[in-house]
C-alpha cells in the first residue's frame, strides 16, 4: 500500500479446530512471528498447536487478484529441499513465541550434541512460551524438539532473542519474572531479574543489545542493562497497566502501550516521554458502558522505523506514521490480540483471539536520506553522545527524534 491507503487483508489463516479439544479458552492465537530473514511465520494456532509455515504463503491462501510471488510453484513444493509447512504440539497452551536471529554458528555443538540426527550446521530455532511455564525450542527446517527449559512457575507469557545472534533467550511470566538462557550452555539459566509486582506480559530487546524492557501489568515499564542484568530505570507516565512494548530499529525510541488507551514514545537512554498517541474512537458510545473498549493489546515498529502499527479492543487495526498524531490508516478487526511487521516491510500479521492469523497491506516507502543517516548513526550512538557532537542544535534535534 501506498502511505495513506487503507490496508487491505491479504490473506487470513484459520485452524481447522481439532475435534477433541471444544473447550473456547484455549483457542487464542496469543503470538504471531516472522524469522529475522523472512523465510518463516510462526502462527500459534490455539489448542496447543504451533504452525510452522514457509513465506512467501503458497497460492491457495492469497486472494486472486493479488500479484504475490510464490515461494515455489506446487510441483516444486512437492521436491526435494524446499520448506514444508510443520505442526509442533507443544502439549500446553502456546503464549510466546520467537524465532532466533539467522543463521548462528555457534548453535552447532549444541544441536550436534543433543541430536546426532541433526546435520552439523547452523540452524534456526523458534522458542515456544508455554501455559505451564516450560520453555520448549525447536529446530524449525526439522521440527525437532531440541531442549525443554524449566524454571518459570507460571505462564510464559513472552520472549525475546538477543539480536546479535548470541543465543541469548529472555523469557517473561505471570510469575512476575524475567529470566535469561544461554542456548549455547544447553539452556543454562544465567539471571532471574525480579522486581515486578504483577505478571510481566512484555519482553524487548533492543536491536543493539544494550536494553531489555519488560511490561508487567502495572503503570511503570522498566528498563534493563543487557549487559550487566540490572535495571537502570522505571519509565513512569502510564495511567493504566502496560501491555505491550517494542524498541525502533535503531534503538532510539522504545513504544509502550497501555490499557489506558494511550501509546507512549520514549527516548531510553535519558527516559524522556516524546509524545502520546491517544486512541480515539471513531463512533463514540452514547453513554459510558464501553470505558475500556480502545483498551490496546498490542504495539510494534515497522521494520525502517517510520511507522507503528497498534491493535485495539475497539475492533481496528491503526497505522501511525512517526511524525504524525494520528492514525494514517484503520483497518477493521475484531478480537484483536497481536500484531508484527514483515522483516522487509510490506506486511501486518495480527493475531485474533479466535485463533484466525490476518496479513495485511502495510505502508511501503523509500526512506529519506536524512532518515538513512539518523538510522545509521542511532545505530551505535547513544543520545547523550549526539548531544555531545559539534553540531547545529537543529541537527541534534531532529538526530534525536525531538522535531515532531
Amino acid at each position: 500500500m501506498e502511505a495513506g491507503e487503507e490496508p487491505l487483508l491479504l490473506a487470513e489463516l484459520k485452524p481447522g479446530r481439532p475435534h477433541q479439544f471444544d473447550w473456547k479458552s484455549s483457542c487464542e492465537t496469543w503470538s504471531v512471528a516472522f524469522s529475522p530473514d523472512g523465510s518463516w511465520f510462526a502462527w500459534s494456532q490455539g489448542h496447543c498447536i504451533v504452525k510452522l509455515i514457509p513465506w512467501p504463503l503458497e497460492e491457495q491462501f492469497i486472494p486472486k487478484g493479488f500479484e504475490a510471488k510464490s515461494r515455489s510453484s506446487k510441483n516444486e513444493t512437492k521436491g526435494r529441499g524446499s520448506p514444508k509447512e510443520k505442526t509442533l504440539d507443544c502439549g500446553q497452551i502456546v503464549w510466546g513465541l520467537a524465532f532466533s536471529p539467522w543463521p548462528s554458528p555457534p548453535s552447532k555443538k549444541l544441536w550436534a550434541r543433543h541430536h546426532p540426527q541433526v546435520p552439523d550446521v547452523s540452524c534456526l530455532i523458534l522458542a515456544t512460551g508455554l501455559n505451564d511455564g516450560q520453555i520448549k525450542i525447536w529446530e524449525v527446517q526439522t521440527g525437532l524438539l531440541l531442549l525443554n527449559l524449566s524454571g518459570h512457575q507460571d505462564v510464559v507469557r513472552d520472549l525475546s532473542f538477543t539480536p546479535s545472534g548470541s543465543l541469548i533467550l529472555v523469557s517473561a511470566s505471570r510469575d512476575k519474572t524475567l529470566r535469561i538462557w544461554d542456548l549455547n550452555k544447553h539452556g543454562k539459566q544465567i539471571q532471574v531479574l525480579s522486581g515486578h509486582l504483577q505478571w510481566v506480559y512484555c519482553c524487548s530487546i533492543s536491536p543493539d543489545c544494550s536494553m531489555l524492557c519488560s511490561a508487567a501489568g502495572e503503570k511503570s515499564v522498566f528498563l534493563w542493562s543487557m549487559r550487566s542484568y540490572t535495571l537502570i530505570r522505571k519509565l513512569e507516565g502510564h495511567q493504566s497497566s502496560v501491555v505491550s512494548c517494542d524498541f525502533s530499529p535503531d534503538s532510539a525510541l522504545l513504544v509502550t502501550a497501555s490499557y489506558d488507551t494511550s501509546v507512549i514514545m520514549w527516548d531510553p537512554y535519558t527516559g524522556e516521554r516524546l509524545r502520546s498517541l491517544h486512541h480515539t474512537q471513531l463512533n463514540p458510545p452514547m453513554d459510558d458502558s464501553d470505558v475500556h473498549i480502545s483498551s490496546l493489546r498490542s504495539v510494534c515498529f515497522s521494520p525502517e522505523g517510520l511507522y507503528l502499527a497498534t491493535v485495539a479492543d475497539d475492533r481496528l487495526l491503526r497505522i501511525w506514521a512517526l511524525e504524525l498524531k494520528t492514525p494514517i490508516a484503520f483497518a477493521p478487526m475484531t478480537n484483536g490480540l497481536c500484531c508484527t511487521f514483515f522483516p522487509h516491510g510490506g506486511v501486518i500479521a495480527t493475531g485474533t483471539r479466535d485463533g484466525h492469523v490476518q496479513f495485511w497491506t502495510a505502508p511501503r516507502v523509500l526512506s529519506s536520506l536524512k532518515h538513512l543517516c539518523r538510522k545509521a548513526l542511532r545505530s551505535f550512538l547513544t543520545t547523550y553522545q549526539v548531544l555531545a557532537l559539534p553540531i547545529p542544535k537543529k541537527m541534534k534535534e531532529f538526530l534525536t527524534y525531538r522535531t515532531f
